[in-house]
């Protein structure tokens, strides 16, 4: 633990000097006058700066120093307990950070959009489930500041600001966004969350504890795709609402789940929905599932060898494209704790430094017609995929064009089995002998990789031993 003291706090403030009286918290909340504040206004950006500068918990002490920010959370709804979470703009936002208190309702004075004052002396600003957070320390541990001392700290502007969602893509989400109000649009719940007999609550299922996690995919036409997982408290007040079944926009805050392995979003309430078009975005399946023994007419087979270390995958009919970024699928071998198996090929959007990262590695065509008993199969690794993403695709109208790539269907193998982030990053895992005999027409078979060059979304993966078999 680090307590800062005001010769370390000279990052991105600006100085206001005036004075401030004893606040007059007992009068009526419909009389709010702007608060004089007394010390060193600075930014939510210089806060989380200190905590991401010293890389352990930060404790103000002596500093004289008042963050500034708006509020983005709204309790009402019971999707948000004991939590402030603030962003530094109403508009195109930069920097957000959660503030712990132990104090409900919140909603009645610090509605959404209040401009707020927060004295930060005497907290300290730490990592608690992936997230920073404003609140006291404890044991080492980031607590919520007790309900006496709340006032104490967060001064309330006069000011309440209509806030604009920050747009942004799935491809494009990071750490960048975390605890900022976004908005994602043309997205849609999952075909297992919303179709079918059972269509699913926001969080009032049977095996939804704590809270509800419901798949949300984006149906963009440009093909960068993605999903989130919507995350919604058991103890909400709409967690029995039906989930749409249509698509739209959903403005929300984005977090992280209890165990830091993902980002979630989490909404102040049903109406942060607007999913008024009727019209979905399900990908076709292809899903003859697994057989046990392939054919023995291999019509296309390769294991890399052939290639060159850390050049882009070329020949033997492979089309490799990236979409966005700079990163292709590369040849590439290695001996250490994550064997390669000889040469494999390899992808990345590790130090890219890329907003989003697209690559596509596609099979040459593979014709239904005058093939019987058609399978494919291969083996992935990974080196920490994180919350990058490998999918394997298929078409049957791509022209073979690479700029018509995206226009063309592309539906998915849902028996393939490809390497998760969880699995141990030293194996190879086999996808299974995936079935196409039940499949028509001329088909193209892409490995699609989807990440950015930001940490939490940097994966790598590896492919090896692509085999398509027939029979006689």
């Amino acid at each position: 633990m680090i307590k800062l003291r005001t010769t370390l706090l000279l990052l991105s403030i600006v100085a206001l000097s005036s004075c401030i009286g004893d606040d007059k918290f007992d009068i009526p909340n419909t009389i709010i006058q702007e608060p004089v504040i007394q010390g060193t206004i600075i930014g939510i950006d210089a806060v989380l700066g200190n905590y991401n500068q010293a890389q352990e918990t930060v404790t103000f002490e002596g500093t004289n120093t008042v963050m500034v920010g708006y509020v983005i959370s709204n309790d009402e709804g019971g999707n948000f307990f004991k939590e402030l979470i603030l962003q530094d703009s109403p508009e195109n936002p930069t920097a957000g950070i959660s503030i712990q208190v132990d104090s409900t309702p919140l909603f009645t004075k610090y509605e959404f959009g209040r401009k707020v004052y927060v004295k930060l002396d005497g907290l300290s600003v730490g990592l608690l489930n992936g997230v920073i957070q404003l609140g006291r320390l404890e044991g080492g541990t980031i607590v919520k500041i007790p309900s006496s001392d709340i006032n104490n700290h967060i001064v309330k502007s006069t000011e309440v600001a209509a806030i604009v969602p920050k747009q942004i893509s799935m491809c494009s989400l990071s750490n960048v966004f975390e605890n900022l109000f976004i908005r994602l649009n043309n997205v849609q719940f999952n075909r297992k969350e919303v179709l079918g007999v059972n269509p699913k609550t926001f969080a009032a299922e049977a095996s939804d504890q704590f809270d509800g996690e419901r798949l949300l995919e984006s149906c963009d036409q440009d093909g960068a795709g993605g999903s989130i997982v919507l995350s919604t408290s058991t103890f909400s007040d709409f967690k029995s609402v039906l989930l749409p079944v249509g698509k739209g926009t959903i403005d929300g805050i984005l977090t992280r789940d209890f165990f830091d392995s993902y980002y979630t979003m989490a909404i102040n309430s049903p109406e942060d929905l607007n999913f008024t078009d009727n019209s979905r975005c399900d990908r076709e399946e292809l899903d003859c599932g697994i057989i046990d023994t392939p054919g023995t007419i291999n019509l296309f087979l390769d294991d890399f060898e052939s290639q060159i270390n850390n050049q882009l995958i070329t020949g033997n009919g492979w089309t490799n494209y990236v979409q966005f970024g700079t990163e292709g699928w590369e040849a590439y071998s290695s001996s250490g704790s994550n064997p390669s198996q000889g040469r494999s090929a390899r992808v990345t959007s590790k130090n890219s430094g890329d907003d989003c990262s697209i690559a596509w590695l596609i099979t040459p065509a593979i014709d239904l017609s005058i093939n019987n008993g058609l399978s494919i199969s291969f083996e992935t690794s990974n080196s920490f995929a994180d919350g990058s993403d490998l999918e394997i695709l298929f078409s049957t109208n791509w022209d073979g064009i690479p700029a018509s790539i995206t226009n063309a269907n592309w539906g998915v193998l849902p028996a393939a089995y490809v390497v998760q982030d969880n699995d141990l990053f030293s194996t190879w895992f086999p996808s299974g002998n995936v079935d196409l005999s039940c499949g028509t027409g001329t088909m193209h078979i892409a490995f699609k990789y989807r990440g950015n060059g930001q940490p939490d979304l940097d994966g790598t993966y590896e492919l090896d031993n692509v085999n398509i078999y027939a029979t006689p």
